[in-house]
């Protein structure tokens, strides 16, 4: 309990008394009081000595220098003393004797605490009614008696029972609360109570497991029952997210001000601005009720203590004890003792009537000049109210004074709560902006107006130094700036310049290094090849595995043109048909994903081989251990970058792994498309040669220049033409005199080097378009043979060649505008790329030729098939083809083939290339003409097509005759050997009446006809003369008829094929293979094994379908392309609706294909006119 006691003494000082601290604490605030009376005594001294030897100025500014400093400590000491709550009500003790001890409290209790009564420390005033002694006495009571504990006790218990009986009058006694009357509570019965075993409350609904593994689900509801349990029994269970930002609607907690005095009462003294110390005049005639010569009121001991917990504004209820020290003398001292007495415990706390009032005022004060006024009543008022955080709001006060300073603002009103939250706010952080300070004026739009005034900076004390400063900065910071920027110039070109040189030093050891291994490459792509040429027979005989990539290797901006390149790549899937070779096994590089439905269809295919070669279509074999198709992981990869199969195959390092384990130890090589430079690296890589020339040379040639040079070497006949053109004036020098020399030639075209499928061409049409044109007709018939001489067609060109540039800006034509629009577009790529001009044939029927062959590697050349071109959305543009072809001489055709593969093979050529002809009747010589107009380098679609028709027919071309004739059955052969030796029998006696000529007569009449395939073997019958002459026309079919037509064949072994893989309707997109199918079935469409007659599909896609290849086979021609044509009209319109046509190129390809159907008619009746004729 003695730690508990305060112990006060009572000193006397100059006109009052002084309560101190008996601690060391209180005589700390009792030394700078007594400093500042002992240095306020010196101060008067000095002064009333007058002038001396002591500088009074100089003393005089020291003392006040002190003064000032204690003040401060003191004002700081009294700010910690104030920051406590330590005013407690009069209370007035009237003893036994008649005397009244008027008790003031100064100690801090903090009230009742468990129920017993805290000692506080008091200051004793006795008076005595009717009597004027003064008297002084110390008494000091350590702490109260054993009975006013348990009193203490007794009365605390009753207060916090609100059922005894005394509650209610102590309640009334000490706080003057009138509680209301509560009856008394009636006995609860004990009941039995049944004991339940188990869990008594019901589970808890937890998160559920799903949304605890994957937190983006959404939470389950939250039922009513869980709501009730609250929000922190939500959180443990998960049900609400540990980072949920939660909102109580409504608040449990409003904010409110606290009420530390009553804003309504207005302060009537002066806050004491010293220590905290109070000093007292005790005058012993005051009267109870009475006023003091302070105003102060003297309380009445028969009041009423008021509740400790009302609070009052604190200067009030300060000013009823603390006065002023008077210089006066004191009065009759009466004697004073301290006493120490229990205090009463405290009543419920109450809320402030006055705190709505307080709410609906704020706290301003101004500062004027850039000095805050600290004499008004507000800025006290604000200063008591937040004498808690007073420190942080001091700091922000003196930011808003040096800013008002600066810029010589002459008032400005502050809110002082904004201030207050503005202080906590940037407490720790940095300074306040301008902004932020701002914000806190009331009268904001005047002050930043002022504030923003040009050179208000500068009106301020100081303002010239300042502005010399800026003057100075601003100077420095422009030249330093200026000596920046051309640092930072002459830097970043010297970056540049390093990093220039950087990247060129680098850029040129790679070149050099990708230079260095493409040599490599290219040397051992030769050393490759050579053995390949070497062993090319004993590979050919054994067993091998062939690598079919259907690369098309075009440069980078063809393929950038191309829409749907990987379509295009995967066309010719029908390569993998050569496993019909029982030697050969295939691995297919697929360009595209295949699904499940066109992996079902292939195998199904190719299991038909057996089937078709023993004519039993239940006889069927898997075979697709034979060939793998492999889809390189790479093909999604560069999605963007419009890279050949070859390249993709190249970064495909998983896929190049597989076909290495699947040759390793077996004989292989590659076959590619158009050859490039990455079919190097896979053959390197994988260690197997390549079927193709080098890369550089398949270029090369297979430019429309390249292949007239290969043309010329060959000396087959080409159009009138010019190649390797690569400037405008040569294109005009070039076409005039072209136009000159061959007036019969109506259409010149224009072909780019390195397009293909007729895509680079663009053509005039001279006859309609230049207006010179019939004078030159008039000029070369009036020189007649003489027109061939230069001098003579000088004066035609002159005209032609200056008419060329308008007619070529204004009538020239692109062929396909998808690609090229204008002529502007094409004549820059012309100029770009280099180009040839080529005549059109001068007739209106003119017929497309494709030729297939092959140069192995041993240097054997060999036609591998042929056929008629089909046309669709192009004249120039080859869509299909008819095999065989039906338009040329097979001599003559094979003439000219042979003698341009020896002039490829003289450069260097081998693999698989197509030679593109046109035949025509010439319309001044009436001959028909045979013009080569292209050649391609690869491996095409016709010939993958062509292995799809030998797959599924087991037939074979033969190269001198240019028929497809496919083997008879077993049945059927020993039946056609029995019945053509006893036609044999029957005509070797008409034979042995005829006459050497006459037989040749018939055969020269016969030999231009379509033959039958069953030839007569005449040796038996003929001289040794006429043996020779038959020997040496071997290749020759003779047919000979006897006079009553008994010498017919029994069954035809011919087959014609209209074959295309550039099928495409956008309606097919939407169709399955399954559905597609079922729909061919149903109208039809299909392949009759037996008869080897029918129609076969090709997949190109099978998730993007509106490709797709076909072939039909059939007996003859007309059937072929009327089966071709009726299924392209039938597919066309099961797939379409009136209203969903689609796109496709269906109905222009139906369109050629009927009219070669006429030619084909009308052929056929010539024909069977002139056999009636020559069997007259």
């Amino acid at each position: 309990m003695e730690s508990n006691v305060e112990l006060y003494e009572i000193r006397k000082l100059d006109g009052g008394v002084v309560f101190s601290h008996a601690n060391d604490e209180c005589e700390t605030f009792s030394l700078p009081r007594l400093v500042q009376e002992d240095l306020h005594q010196l101060k008067q001294r000095l002064l009333s000595k007058g002038e001396g030897t002591i500088d009074v100025t100089t003393v005089q500014e020291a003392i006040c220098k002190t003064e000032d400093g204690i003040r401060k400590k003191t004002e700081q000491l009294l700010q910690q003393l104030n920051n406590r709550v330590l005013t407690l009500p009069a209370v007035d003790v009237t003893r036994r004797d008649g005397t009244h001890d008027a008790i003031s409290w100064k100690g801090g209790s903090q009230g009742v605490t468990d129920g017993r009564a805290q000692p506080a420390i008091v200051t004793l005033k006795k008076s005595r009614d009717l009597k004027r002694t003064d008297y002084n006495f110390d008494m000091q009571i350590i702490g109260p008696t054993p009975g006013q504990v348990a009193r203490n006790n007794y009365q605390s218990k009753v207060i916090l029972n609100p059922y005894n009986q005394k509650n209610r009058e102590l309640m009334k006694d000490n706080y003057g609360i009138q509680l209301p009357l509560i009856s008394e509570r009636k006995p609860i019965q004990n009941q039995s109570i049944n004991i339940q075993k188990g869990s008594t409350v019901e589970s808890l609904a937890v998160l559920p497991h799903a949304n605890r593994v994957d937190p983006q689900l959404l939470p389950p509801p939250i039922t009513d029952n869980d709501a009730k349990k609250g929000i922190l029994s939500l959180l443990e269970r998960g049900l609400i997210p540990p980072a949920a930002e939660l909102t109580l609607d409504p608040s449990p907690v409003h904010h409110t001000v606290a009420p530390l005095h009553d804003p309504v009462d207005k302060e009537k003294h002066k806050h004491v601005t010293g220590d905290t110390l109070a000093i007292f005049k005790v005058d012993a005639k005051s009267k109870v009720g009475e006023s003091d010569d302070h105003g102060h009121q003297i309380p009445d001991p028969k009041s009423k203590a008021r509740p400790l917990m009302h609070h009052e504004p604190r200067g009030q209820g300060h000013s009823s004890q603390i006065r002023k020290h008077s210089g006066g003398a004191l009065r009759t001292p009466v004697s004073v003792k301290t006493v120490e007495m229990p205090l009463q415990p405290f009543p419920p706390p109450t809320t402030p009537a006055s705190a709505p009032d307080f709410k609906e005022k704020n706290h301003r004060f101004a500062i004027q000049h850039g000095r805050v006024r600290d004499n008004t009543q507000e800025y006290q008022a604000f200063k008591q109210h937040y004498c808690l955080s007073w420190g942080s709001i001091v700091t922000m006060i003196k930011h808003i004074e040096k800013m008002l300073t600066n810029f010589a603002v002459p008032i400005a009103f502050i809110n002082g709560d904004k201030l207050a939250d503005l202080s906590l706010e940037f407490e720790l952080e940095k300074p306040p902006s301008i902004s932020d300070l701002l914000s806190v004026i009331v009268n904001s739009e005047d002050v930043t107006a002022l504030i923003h005034r040009p050179g208000r900076r500068f009106v301020g004390p100081n303002g010239k130094n300042v502005a010399a400063a800026k003057i100075q900065a601003t100077y420095r910071m422009y030249c330093q700036r200026r000596e920046y920027l051309e640092y930072r110039k002459k830097k970043w070109a010297a970056g540049v310049i390093a990093i220039s040189w950087v990247m060129h030093v680098k850029m040129s050891k790679v070149r050099r290094q990708l230079k260095q291994k493409r040599k490599e490459l290219l040397e051992w792509f030769k050393e490759k090849q050579r053995h390949f040429s070497q062993n090319w027979d004993r590979i050919q005989s054994s067993k091998r595995v062939i690598i079919h990539i259907p690369s098309l290797g075009y440069s980078q901006n063809l393929r950038d043109s191309v829409i749907d390149l990987n379509n295009l790549q995967n066309v010719q899937m029908a390569r993998i048909c050569d496993i019909q070779d029982p030697n050969v096994d295939v691995i297919y590089v697929c360009p595209v994903m295949l699904n499940e439905d066109m992996t079902q269809y292939y195998c199904k295919l190719f299991s038909l081989k057996s089937a078709v070669d023993s004519g039993d279509v239940d006889n069927q074999r898997d075979m697709s251990e034979r060939f793998k198709i492999l889809t390189p992981d790479a093909v999604k990869s560069f999605p963007s970058h419009r890279m050949c199969l070859s390249t993709i195959l190249k970064y495909s390092d998983q896929t190049l792994k597989r076909i290495k384990n699947l040759i390793r130890g077996r004989e292989a090589y590659i076959v590619t498309g158009v050859p490039h430079d990455d079919d190097l690296y896979i053959s390197n890589y994988l260690g197997v040669p390549v079927l193709c020339p080098e890369p550089e040379v398949s270029y090369l040639y297979t430019t429309k220049s390249g292949s007239k040079r290969i043309f010329a070497s060959a000396k087959a006949a080409v159009p009138p033409s010019e190649y390797d053109v690569y400037s405008l004036p040569q294109m005009h020098e070039c076409l005039a005199q072209l136009i000159t020399e061959n007036l019969e030639v109506n259409r010149w075209l224009f072909k780019l080097d390195d397009e293909f499928d007729g895509r680079g061409t663009a053509y005039l049409d001279v006859a309609d378009h230049l207006s010179c044109y019939p004078w030159a007709l008039k000029e070369a018939l009036r020189y007649g043979e003489k027109w061939s001489k230069k001098w003579a067609q000088e004066a035609a060109y002159i005209k032609i060649h200056a008419e060329i540039p308008e007619v070529l800006a204004n009538h020239a034509q692109p062929v396909n505008t998808n690609i090229y629009p204008t002529w502007e577009k094409f004549l820059e790529a012309f100029l770009a790329k280099g180009g040839i001009i080529e005549a059109c044939p001068p007739s209106e029927s003119v017929t497309a030729l494709t030729v297939d062959m092959l140069i192995e590697p041993n240097g054997k050349t060999s036609l591998v098939c042929n056929g008629d071109q089909i046309h669709a959305d192009s004249q120039f543009s080859c869509w299909g083809l008819s095999v065989p072809q039906s338009s040329v001489e097979p001599e003559l055709l094979n003439d000219v083939c042979f003698r341009v593969g020896e002039a490829c093979k003289t450069r260097g050529i081998i693999g698989y290339f197509s030679i593109d002809f046109v035949t025509f009747i010439h319309p001044k010589t009436l001959r028909q003409e045979l013009w080569a107009i292209d050649l391609d380098i690869l491996y095409s679609d016709t010939q993958a097509m062509y292995s799809l028709m030998t797959f599924t027919t087991g037939g074979r071309m033969h190269s001198g005759t240019h028929f497809f004739s496919i083997p008879l059955a077993k049945q059927e052969e020993s039946k056609m050997r029995r019945k053509r030796i006893a036609q044999e029998e029957e005509v070797l006696g008409i034979l042995q009446l005829w006459t050497f000529q006459d037989i040749c007569i018939i055969i020269n009449t016969l030999t231009h006809e379509k033959p039958l395939n069953d030839h007569i073997s005449i040796s038996s019958v003929l001289s040794d003369d006429q043996h020779d002459y038959f020997l040496v026309n071997a290749d020759i079919p003779i047919i000979i008829t006897t006079a009553d037509d008994s010498f017919q064949p029994t069954s035809n072994t011919d087959r014609f094929a209209v074959m295309s893989t550039k099928l495409w309707h956008t309606n097919l997109s939407v169709v399955h293979y399954s559905v597609f199918f079922q729909m061919c079935r149903a109208h039809g469409i299909g392949y009759d094994v037996k008869e080897k007659q029918g129609s076969v599909f090709t997949l190109v896609d099978g998730y993007n379908r509106a490709n797709l290849g076909m072939v039909t086979i059939s007996d003859n021609l007309q059937a072929a392309l009327a089966n071709f044509a009726r299924n392209l009209s039938v597919i066309h319109q099961e797939i379409s609706a009136p209203n969903m046509q689609g796109n496709s190129n269906f109905k222009a390809a139906i369109e050629d294909i009927e009219m070669i159907l006429g030619t084909t008619v009308l052929n056929a009746e010539e024909q069977d006119k002139e056999q009636n004729v020559v069997m007259e």
